[in-house]
């Protein structure tokens, strides 16, 4: 028996969803089927299928009280919107639904785990708690023993009021575990990250706090994953009011990961090594599944908490995309992203120079467009005399620019937006370190109307960030200060 609350919403999602153009959606990045979006949740393969569930508000394009969206795909790049899987209709979720993950069960079911949250109104306290419900891939019933881990359960000294983002795996001998994001009581109210364990699925007891906050990394500690990868175990998660470090955490509320050894007899994570999951300015929240052949992929929400407000709407039905999904690996103790395999086959139309002088600035012939990839390779035409900064400009016209650009006696790289369309003064600029391996910089570009994610090198770093600007602003150019070589391919996608 499905819940009126949930009909409602599945019947509004399909109505308004309908008034809302494919044009102006991203083309192979998910949007919300109408509203809101934020975190990814219950990033899956079931039955044939990627899944990836959602924080939504259907009703409005600001945050509100979270249902989860749903939607389907056979290659992580073209979605299907299914119906809402939940809604808050019970007391222990009434006042929301928020992030958690998925996972098939041995009878053929899957399994969704995320926080519900209720209101103690004669302590004026939020509640977060787990709670489960098991489904066939389009319907879910709420577990009628829900919560499942509730706060009955935190070790001495954890706030109710942060418990939350469980992220479930199974292990080989069939057993299952899921971290939670957790924060101490008081000041000043650092995070951890709390292990859990369970022979089903459905009954859990507490077993470690795998890693705690010493107040490096901000202060709570948000949407928790964990997994093994390439021999190290990583952690990621999202701080909130996270300090600068370097070039590094600019963000306030930005993403972390941490590399090191799991000592799974004592039940803790001892990092090693650390570093921004991306170094834009749009990326949150990130979730990661691991792949039928193996493969560890990686989803965020394209979207920065700080700028939520600000970006405006300007009159559009939804609000909020994914990003692209990336493939990861470790190499020398550092986490490497890559687009998605998936996304090679949806090329055409290539384009290609090699050896081009850049001395000023240069438009090329067919490298334009809103929906595309770009490989870019720049290097100074003598080794002994260095350009002074390298730009690309896209989504540009006589109005509006989005501008990569490099200065190699500094080893930054910089993307710009400051002219992409913004009519306020929020977010518009982050800067990475980068190491251009033979005095060679190697850029990937990848454009989806409303978005451009930069991956640098070979997956080292990614940079990421929502442009706004009118769809038809859609010239590329390359200014070099002083005197550089570039070899570029393009590729029209879809």
């Amino acid at each position: 028996m499905i819940n009126q609350k949930l009909l409602f919403a599945r019947d509004y999602e399909k109505k308004a969803g309908k008034k809302i153009g494919d044009e102006s959606r991203p083309k192979f990045h998910l949007s919300p089927c109408v509203g809101w979006m934020n975190d990814p949740n219950g990033f899956s393969f079931y039955q044939g299928e990627y899944h990836l569930f959602y924080q939504s508000n259907p009703y409005d394009t600001v945050w509100d009280t979270m249902h989860w969206g749903h939607a389907v795909s056979r290659d992580l790049l073209r979605w299907n919107y299914l119906p809402a899987a939940l809604a808050p209709d019970e007391a222990y979720d009434a006042e929301g639904c928020f992030s958690g993950s998925a996972l098939p069960l041995a009878d053929g079911r899957q399994l969704l785990m995320y926080t519900g949250v209720r209101r103690e109104e004669e302590r004026g306290e939020t509640i977060q708690a787990q709670c489960i419900a098991v489904g066939d891939g389009r319907n879910y019933r709420k577990y009628e023993k829900n919560p499942i881990i509730d706060t009955s359960a935190l070790p001495e000294g954890m706030s109710r009021s942060d418990f939350r983002d469980p992220k479930i795996w199974q292990e080989e001998d069939g057993s299952f575990h899921c971290v939670a994001g957790a924060r101490r009581s008081g000041q000043p109210g650092l995070g951890a990250i709390l292990l859990f364990g369970s022979p089903d699925g459905f009954s859990w007891k507490f077993e470690s706090v795998l890693v705690e906050n010493d107040g490096r990394f901000g202060r709570m500690w948000e949407c928790p994953d964990f997994f093994a990868l390439d021999g190290k175990h990583i952690l990621l998660c999202s701080p909130q009011d996270m300090l600068p470090e370097g070039l590094e955490y600019h963000n306030g509320n930005g993403t972390l990961c941490l590399v090191g050894e799991y000592d799974k007899a004592e039940k803790k994570f001892r990092w090693e090594k650390h570093q921004a999951v991306d170094g834009g300015i749009d990326f949150y929240a990130p979730q990661t599944m691991l792949a039928p052949d193996g493969r560890r992929i990686m989803i965020a929400w394209m979207q920065n908490w700080e700028t939520c407000d600000q970006n405006g709407t300007d009159g559009k039905k939804w609000f909020g995309q994914m990003t692209l999904p990336r493939e990861l690996s470790v190499k020398n103790g550092r986490l490497y992203q890559q687009p998605v395999r998936e996304l090679l086959a949806c090329r055409s139309n290539k384009v290609e120079y090699h050896g081009i002088f850049v001395s000023g600035e240069l438009v090329l012939n067919g490298i334009e467009g809103r929906v595309l990839e770009l490989e870019l390779t720049v290097r100074a035409k003598e080794a002994e005399n260095p350009y002074r900064k390298f730009s690309v400009c896209f989504a540009q016209d006589n109005t509006y620019r989005t501008t990569l650009s490099y200065r190699p006696h500094e080893s930054v790289l910089k993307i710009d937006r400051t002219y992409s369309g913004s009519r306020r003064a929020y977010v518009h600029q982050r800067s990475s370190l980068v190491s251009a391996g033979n005095g060679e910089l190697k850029l990937r570009l990848i454009l989806d109307r409303f978005s451009a994610e930069v991956f640098i090198g070979d997956g080292e770093q990614v940079m990421t960030a929502v442009i706004m600007t009118d769809l038809s602003a859609k010239g590329f150019s390359f200014i070099a200060d002083g005197e550089a070589v570039m070899d570029v391919i393009k590729y029209d996608l879809f």
